[in-house]
């Protein structure tokens, strides 16, 4: 944020931002008893995401900044699972879903493409 470099300008670096915001505007909504539980969860893998993308990008050997962005992607998925999870309990209708679904997908692309896979 305050060090301005380049990955800030990264489209899958902005998304992933937008996914975490997502991710804590939609679990605001859970039962308050999955405090502790899915609403952690979810939002601890949105930033995982993101904080991943971060360091990654960092990195100057391509076998690590590929790692990190596996790592990332691997919590994208994380995120979609437990998503699904929270729709079939009923914690949210699927129309709630739109904009992170939109996001979810994207970032998956962006980080498949940047590792190569």
């Amino acid at each position: 944020m305050f060090l301005r470099l380049s990955h800030t300008q990264k489209p899958v670096y902005k998304d992933s931002s937008e996914l975490v915001s997502e991710c804590y505007r939609i679990t605001a909504m859970f039962p308050k008893d999955e405090k502790f539980a899915m609403i952690s969860q979810i939002r601890r893998a949105a930033l995982s995401v993101h904080l991943n993308i971060a360091e990654g990008c960092s990195r100057r050997s391509e076998t690590e900044r590929i790692r990190y962005f596996e790592i990332a992607r691997g919590s994208v998925i994380e995120v979609d699972a437990a998503i699904g999870i929270a729709i079939k309990l009923d914690f949210c209708k699927m129309e709630s879903f739109c904009k992170m679904e939109t996001l979810i997908l994207s970032c998956f692309k962006q980080l498949s493409a940047l590792i190569g896979k």
